[in-house]
């Protein structure tokens, strides 16, 4: 009882931001349509989940599968799979929540700041979308900013038994995404936080590097577990997609840097907006303050962020999530300097919690209509434009496809049909094997290219009613010499452009 009372407000406090994460980050968690990636990984965790023979599917596309492992025990208590999917970012997200508190606590030893730092993830708006959809970069987050806290703690208390939890929190990482990397390659740069005042430097120094080694090789060695699949080398050649290798970088280097940096820095400004940003400046201009703990997280941020835009290939927003989570202890350190400053500026005998509360919802309240606006009206959201385009306006966000299953459950249950879908790999269909392959009456199959309806097709519907879903940009126009009926269309977002439902017609 004497710790319940000791503790009373952080308890409270942290009993509401929980609440409050929850409750922004469930609330119409359906309300977003399935995108295209998020169909594939949650039918790769459904198929690993009835067969263990395919646990390591996601590396038959060169995707590691952390993401897939989790959603899997998720399926087995939460019927809807996409629901199922999306709850393990949701849970990935309150981990970072609680990370970003231990590790701003960590580099500043200040309550306030670390509470400020969690208040400005929960309305932080990349955060919303990416803590919302079954992607892999909300968990790609998680594990950097918890490798990053015990990074720090290393550098700091030179322990073994730190070692090797960093080492099992970096290999949770690396087999999420080949990005958690960044946690190995960014170790040196901790050693701005090693205490050289305290002796004896020399053998300290040295029991870092060895423990920070014996972390490492714990990561890599967990890692190597992937070498068991045959599909091992499938990573390497997916990363070639996205990141120039080496050597063919150096035949162009610099070339696509400037383009691709700009892109990035809107992709940034556009998430952290004017509030944040303003928040992160002043925590710049205290020059004698927590300087080495400054510059460390500038380069756990910089480091990554400038390495993709000299090595990428396709960069997408995403992609710098988890090293823009750097920034939010600076926002929350900034944020404090404000509050105390309007403390002493403004004598008006108040507690510093008021000045705190004001200052707060002030500077969080834009966010929080962002992140209220992309939870009930993804439509119209003022996220990332970049992001609107492809999670939400676009023909890979899966409108039409609630639609077209409760369609199909029901022309299924008292006849067999056939569904035919435009494409074979992606959205479609990945989205109606989801909901409907273990329907007995239904027979799902890809089509890809689609200038015409198959001979396939057209022999199952002389037998079945058969169905033909169209939702890419081609084709959007049918041709007249089709054999096909509109059932139903959807538009997709705000586009000129639908998702459609035909009957092919038998002849």
């Amino acid at each position: 009882m004497k710790f319940l009372f000791k503790f009373r407000n952080e308890i409270l406090l942290s009993i509401l931001l929980i609440a409050s994460y929850f409750l922004l980050r469930l609330v119409f968690i359906g309300n977003l349509p399935m995108f295209t990636d998020e169909a594939i990984y949650t039918r790769w965790a459904q198929i690993a989940l009835n067969d263990s023979a395919w646990r390591f599917i996601s590396l038959t596309d060169g995707k590691q599968p952390m993401f897939v492992w989790a959603a899997i025990l998720t399926m087995k208590f939460i019927n809807d799979p996409l629901i199922a999917a999306r709850l393990v970012s949701v849970v990935s997200g309150f981990f970072t929540m609680i990370g970003v508190f231990v590790l701003t606590y960590e580099l500043f030893k200040n309550k306030r700041v670390a509470f400020l730092a969690s208040i400005i993830y929960i309305f932080y708006p990349f955060a919303q979308v990416l803590d919302r959809m079954a992607l892999y970069d909300s968990m790609v987050g998680t594990f950097f900013v918890w490798a990053t806290y015990f990074s720090v703690l290393l550098v700091r208390k030179v322990r073994l038994d730190i070692a090797y939890t960093l080492g099992f929190v970096i290999a949770a990482g690396v087999l999420t995404k080949t990005a958690n990397f960044f946690s190995i390659y960014l170790l040196p740069f901790t050693l701005l936080l090693f205490d050289f005042k305290k002796k004896p430097v020399g053998n300290r120094i040295l029991r870092w590097v060895l423990f920070t080694g014996f972390g490492v090789a714990i990561a890599y060695g967990l890692y190597n577990v992937l070498r068991l699949s045959p599909l091992f080398e499938m990573i390497t050649l997916k990363n070639a997609i996205f990141v120039y290798p080496l050597n063919e970088w150096l035949q162009h280097p610099f070339t696509f840097f400037i383009g691709n940096l700009y892109g990035l820095l809107s992709w940034l400004f556009e998430y952290l907006n004017i509030p944040y940003i303003i928040l992160i400046a002043v925590s710049y201009l205290l020059i004698t303050k927590f300087t080495k703990e400054k510059i460390f997280l500038t380069l756990y941020f910089a480091l990554p962020f400038v390495a993709l835009a000299l090595f990428g290939r396709i960069i997408f927003p995403r992609f710098i999530f988890f090293m823009s989570l750097m920034l939010l202890p600076l926002a929350a350190l900034g944020l404090e300097e404000l509050i105390s400053f309007m403390e002493k500026r403004i004598k008006l005998s108040l507690p510093k919690t008021v000045y705190t509360i004001v200052l707060t919802a002030l500077f969080v309240s834009y966010p929080l209509f962002v992140c209220l606006q992309f939870a009930a009206s993804p439509i119209n959201s003022k996220i990332a434009y970049a992001d609107n385009r492809q999670y939400i306006n676009s023909w890979a966000a899966g409108w039409g496809v609630k639609e077209s299953v409760e369609f199909f459950r029901d022309k299924a249950k008292t006849q067999k049909i056939f569904v035919a879908t435009q494409g074979t790999f992606g959205l479609m269909p990945q989205a109606m094997e989801l909901y409907l392959i273990n329907n007995k009456n239904i027979t799902i199959k890809g089509y890809w290219p689609v200038d015409n309806v198959s001979k396939e097709v057209l022999e199952m519907s002389k037998k079945m009613p058969t169905y033909f879903i169209f939702y890419q940009k081609e084709l959007q126009v049918m041709p007249q010499d089709f054999p096909l009926k509109l059932v139903f269309e959807v538009r997709q977002g705000d586009r000129d452009s639908f998702y459609r439902l035909y009957q092919v017609i038998p002849r």
